[in-house]
């Protein structure tokens, strides 16, 4: 069985083990990360946190496929619990406070639930209080019915990117601080209440009825096929991230595409598609070759030359060769964290992320064993255009990693 727990600023990684040790914890949920999973009958997701405006938010369609596929679904606390409201008749879990919140129709917007909250590195920092926070302490009866109706007021007349609490006292009546101070203790923070309970769900029986729901293409727009897509896109995603930062990456491009060339003919092949039928090689095919390169036979530097312009005279697509190599690999794990990192990068970036090809001209600078057009080619680019478009996803992470 697998847990996955999408949260970030209402748990951390160290929260989520402590009650679930077993659990994979990843960043907040947006649009099209369910999908990203390999998912069985057997597994569960538990939605906490997720995504409302850097990212498209996680979509219905994605939770119902996962339910269509028996996985136990729980949403609590934020995003989860907004979901789980609107997916319960579909076999959705929901539990806690905040779930009953949206259920019953007492809250119905997003910002009820939404914070700012700062980078993953810094384990997502909240700077701004949940309006649910603030409704559930005065529910509690904790302070005066009153005070804490105009408090819950004047938060909800701000954007939730305003409510700090040192705001929020700018705001309220000069009467009804000594509330708003008694309102930010930690036990009345409801989220991270319900989050916890979710968490302790997990351990308990299930109350989905595995199957009981059949999705239909019609209403989830999401075929197996399309599933496989996303998994696929985010394969694809991690050996970008190899071919960007992981030095071993050209050895395994080479070997793969020797391999491939071998099959096709090896050196007889080569000569006939490079046109060199001599003892030389013409200076236009020695420009993809390093400086120690030079010194190799005539045949190796003809391999060599041959695989680093691949495109130009084979259609056989690399990708899914190296692709399978790769996954094999023992970092695979540590590239599939780069491309975590980079989308939560993106997520909490302040700065626009530059052109692609200012991206391209900046990332050059991480390579300096070659000539710049020869690693590019020894990593599978085939121009700046090439390199611009893979770089830019990643850019905001190799922007804060070199602060």
């Amino acid at each position: 069985m697998k847990v996955v727990v999408y949260t970030g600023p209402t748990l951390s990684a160290d929260d989520v083990r402590a009650v679930l040790p077993q659990a994979r914890v990843v960043p907040p949920a947006a649009r099209g990360d369910l999908l990203k999973e390999e998912w069985s009958a057997a597994d569960t997701a538990v939605i906490i946190d997720g995504y409302y405006r850097e990212r498209l938010s996680v979509g219905h369609k994605e939770i119902l496929w996962l339910l269509n596929e028996g996985v136990h679904v729980i949403g609590a606390a934020s995003m989860g619990a907004l979901r789980a409201a609107e997916l319960a008749p579909f076999g959705m879990t929901g539990v806690g406070e905040v779930y009953e919140m949206f259920s019953s129709g007492v809250v119905d917007g997003d910002d009820e639930v939404a914070v700012l909250h700062g980078p993953a590195e810094h384990g997502y920092p909240a700077g701004t209080v949940a309006l649910v926070n603030l409704r559930y302490g005065v529910a509690q009866g904790t302070v005066d019915a009153g005070a804490g109706a105009r408090i819950v007021a004047a938060a909800k007349a701000r954007p939730f990117t305003h409510r700090s609490w040192e705001e929020l006292e700018e705001v309220v009546d000069p009467a009804d601080r000594g509330a708003l101070a008694v309102l930010r203790e930690e036990k009345w923070d409801v989220k991270r209440l319900d989050a916890l309970a979710a968490l302790d769900a997990v351990a308990g029986p299930r109350t989905d009825v595995a199957g009981a729901w059949s999705a239909d293409i019609a209403l989830t727009g999401i075929t197996h096929y399309e599933a496989l897509k996303w998994r696929s896109a985010r394969d694809l995603d991690v050996m970008n991230a190899a071919r960007l930062f992981a030095p071993e990456y050209p050895e395994v491009h080479a070997s793969v595409l020797a391999e491939l060339l071998a099959g096709f003919g090896g050196e007889a092949h080569t000569r006939e598609k490079l046109g060199v039928y001599g003892d030389d090689l013409p200076p236009e095919l020695g420009r993809w070759l390093s400086p120690e390169e030079h010194a190799l036979d005539l045949p190796e530097r003809l391999r060599l030359v041959m695989i680093r312009v691949w495109p130009v005279w084979q259609s056989e697509d690399w990708r899914r060769a190296v692709l399978d190599r790769l996954r094999a690999h023992p970092k695979w794990p540590e590239w599939s964290d780069l491309v975590d990192a980079a989308e939560t990068a993106r997520g909490t970036a302040r700065a626009a992320t530059p052109p692609p090809e200012f991206c391209a001209r900046l990332f050059l600078r991480h390579w300096k064993t070659a000539p710049p057009h020869v690693e590019m080619a020894r990593r599978g680019f085939y121009g700046m255009d090439d390199l611009g478009r893979t770089v830019t996803p990643f850019f905001p992470l190799d922007a804060q990693r070199r602060r």
